[in-house]
């Protein structure tokens, strides 16, 4: 069985407030993007995980496709499977690549053993895995709220849009990131702006992170305003960075810098 796990973009990001169990709450949309990696499970004899594609860091045994399995497992008598990733999703860049790979599995596992979960006990499972994972089960666009566990459908699609998204390769952790963030209430949610034309979202959807990173990171905003240079309606950091994306009326042209990865798609 293959699957192609999605990554998703951050319209808005909003850190409204610091919890008693030490996590924040955001307010943002997610919105999944056509930039994938390549999932395949299959029964074995033994349990195995292996991958190719991008180099995924840290010890294998914790990849959230295994995690995923173990979980389940602990509620029903599994037989071993073979996992294999292919990962093509940049690892660590505001993508949600890893929550999706993790996510992705479960759904993958539930259709594998005939398990018959419905979508809400997915999402609980995937609430183990990690705040971000949930979204992947339904993967379409969220008013997401919570520490990301918190999910509304939201009727907005960008479709006949192009969207570019850069990553310059730039690993910064989720701790050095919410070093520099003071919690607040915006103005107005996100999904309040987003229902506007997309040309007044470039004075009025923040990504909070811009504004503690970009100090430290002048590489990062100067690839933001690369993409307005290129005609974005719309540009940002997604998540806590440190990849760009802009949204275009007309297929761009993104000349590559340096080492920086970067895809453009059509969206539907």
């Amino acid at each position: 069985m293959i699957a192609f796990p999605t990554a998703k973009i951050n319209l808005g990001l909003y850190i409204t407030e610091k919890r008693p169990d030490q996590y924040h709450s955001i307010d943002s949309c997610f919105f999944p993007i056509p930039w994938v990696d390549i999932l395949e499970i299959q029964k074995a004899s033994t349990l195995s995980f292996d991958s190719s594609g991008i180099a995924i860091p840290g010890d294998a045994s914790q990849n959230l496709c295994l995690l995923a399995y173990q979980l389940l497992q602990q509620d029903f008598q599994l037989s071993p499977v073979r996992i294999h990733l292919h990962k093509a999703v940049p690892i660590g860049a505001g993508l949600g690549g890893g929550s999706a790979d993790g996510a992705f599995a479960l759904k993958m596992l539930n259709q594998l053993f005939d398990l018959h979960l419905t979508t809400q006990q997915l999402e609980t499972y995937a609430l183990q895995l990690g705040s971000d994972c949930p979204f992947f089960i339904q993967n379409k666009p969220m008013a997401v709220s919570g520490r990301g566990e918190i999910m509304k459908p939201i009727e907005f699609n960008l479709g006949g849009k192009y969207i570019a998204l850069v990553n310059p390769k730039i690993h910064i952790s989720t701790k050095e990131a919410y070093q520099g963030i003071q919690p607040k209430i915006p103005n107005q949610s996100c999904t309040e702006i987003i229902a506007q034309p997309i040309e007044n979202w470039r004075d009025h959807l923040k990504n909070d992170f811009e504004e503690s990173l970009f100090p430290n990171y002048p590489q990062i905003k100067a690839l933001k305003e690369r993409l307005y240079q290129s005609g974005a309606l719309y540009a940002s950091m997604t998540g806590s960075g440190s990849t760009v994306y802009g949204i275009f009326d007309a297929e761009p042209v993104i000349k590559k810098q340096g080492d920086e990865l970067i895809f453009t798609s059509l969206l539907k």
